[in-house]
């Protein structure tokens, strides 16, 4: 079969290109390694309860905000979007005390300086900068954002710079745990960008991730578009200097003009083992770069009617050493996530959620999902033992409420999303190694192109992004932006 585009891999990244280049009218075809699509937006279903496998909140949602413009785009607008709190958005809990952080930049500070009235000032700065990146988002639409000297500044020394309380540089560092917090890498970019869009407006569904893969893929399926699951992309065919044939399943094969890989930039390459084309120097240098920390998660079935909805996050710290994670037994860090109820003011589920390295899983990595053994079991209970310990502190009594416990490790992530190493965030960007950390979605070979976030820039907003570049490639960016609202400058 004959397509215009092939598309490798379902997650979002996939499917928002899928999405942008149907609606330019190219025929598309996706191929999903798995049997349900979306990558991180994968859900599954235990008892009378659905849980996200890595969907949990979004931020820049309000209308005129980053993420609206593209969700507008994405006819994405209208999924069940229930606001989080503006007095606290989000609540950290440090030092036994808690922090509220609230939902826009004047309100942010001014909550903030109750507590750290010296630092007023500080705080003032500290959320116009972040209001300047995120006012200035779509610039790099036009402008090559990469070469921003942003990217090449440490966010770190950046806070140190700016706060000169300890504890206000850490609460404000406290809603970024499942962000890789590296005080040595982490660009000033990254973290100013996530931070600033959350800071706008937060955001839950109320139901989860998969709705959006579904919106997404029922529109490319409207659109004449094709998704093919449970095939997994076994070797690309390179002819004359392009991919001219993409082989899945060992055997099946389909042909496109232009082919887009979603997943890991080094799992790509490994399906192109032998390319007169691809540089060994390309090739070392994707390989050689590191993945951004996982996640462990504790998925809570709740009895019913016992927990009352919280509209918002939590974020518990049982020490201050918010920056540079360390492996550890003893969890000692955990976002408490709460279900959104689509009826009624008691949630259903609450999930968990503590940084976790790979080192801590790597004894398992070659064995098959539900035949781990019994090491890993008992490993992945006491974890969630010690993630619920942290989390009753919030909560008092939440082990009695508890109906039942499912737990899922980069481990996890690695075998159901395809992620490489089970990472969170893909690709660690490095501020110290810009052009080694941030890829662009152009490869060696003129028709094979690279999306997700393992290129630019993190979370829905920053894939969400990345797709229009990559799709540009194939299009050209000022034919996008004619589409996109008539609201790029």
């Amino acid at each position: 079969m004959k397509y215009d585009v092939i598309i490798i891999g379902s997650g979002i990244g996939g499917l928002e290109c899928g999405y942008i280049l149907s609606k330019k009218g190219y025929r598309v075809c996706i191929l999903e390694q798995h049997a349900q699509i979306g990558g991180c937006l994968q859900t599954f279903r235990r008892g009378k309860s659905v849980f996200d496998t890595g969907f949990h909140y979004v931020g820049g949602l309000d209308e005129g905000q980053p993420l609206h413009r593209l969700f507008d785009y994405f006819d994405l607008l209208d999924l069940p979007w229930k606001k989080l709190d503006e007095d606290a958005f989000a609540e950290v809990i440090m030092e036994n005390r808690p922090f509220f952080l609230a939902s826009g930049h004047e309100r942010f500070a001014d909550t903030l300086a109750k507590d750290f009235p010296r630092q007023r000032k500080q705080l003032e700065t500290y959320t116009g900068f972040l209001k300047k990146i995120g006012d200035g988002i779509f610039e790099s639409f036009i402008a090559d954002f990469a070469n921003s000297s942003l990217f090449e500044s440490s966010a770190y020394l950046f806070l140190q710079k700016t706060i000169d309380d300890p504890l206000l540089r850490n609460i404000l560092s406290g809603g970024s745990l499942t962000m890789e917090l590296d005080s040595r890498k982490l660009p000033l970019y990254v973290f100013a960008q996530i931070n600033d869009s959350f800071i706008r407006s937060t955001w839950r569904l109320k139901g989860n991730g998969s709705m959006i893969a579904d919106r997404l893929a029922g529109h490319i399926r409207a659109m004449d578009g094709e998704i093919i699951t449970n095939a997994k992309v076994t070797r690309l065919i390179e002819t004359d200097n392009r991919i001219s044939a993409v082989e899945y399943n060992g055997e099946e094969q389909v042909s496109g003009t232009y082919v887009i890989s979603d997943i890991h930039p080094a799992q790509t390459l490994a399906l192109i083992p032998e390319s007169r084309h691809i540089r060994r120097s390309y090739r070392r240098r994707i390989s050689a770069i590191p993945n951004s920390f996982g996640i462990f998660t504790a998925h809570l079935q709740l009895k019913e009617s016992v927990l009352p909805y919280l509209n918002r996050n939590v974020f518990i710290y049982r020490d201050n050493n918010i920056w540079d994670h360390k492996c550890s037994r003893e969890i000692s860090s955990v976002l408490v996530n709460y279900k959104a109820p689509r009826d009624g003011i008691y949630t259903d589920v609450v999930d968990i959620l503590a940084p976790m390295h790979w080192e801590e899983v790597a004894q398992w990595e070659n064995t098959l999902i539900g035949k781990r053994g019994a090491g890993y079991e008992t490993f992945k209970r006491q974890k969630a033992e010690s993630c619920i310990s942290l989390a009753s502190e919030k909560i008092p009594g939440l082990k009695n409420y508890i109906e039942k416990i499912y737990t899922s490790t980069p481990l996890t992530y690695r075998d159901y999303t395809g992620a490489q190493n089970g990472s969170a965030y893909g690709i660690q960007k490095d501020c110290n190694d810009t052009l080694g950390t941030i890829i662009v979605p152009q490869t060696q070979i003129p028709n094979l192109f690279l999306s997700g976030q393992n290129l630019n820039l993190h979370g829905i907003l920053g894939v969400s992004m990345t797709s229009f570049f990559t799709c540009a490639k194939i299009v050209g960016m000022n034919n996008l932006l004619k589409d996109f609202n008539g609201n790029i400058r």
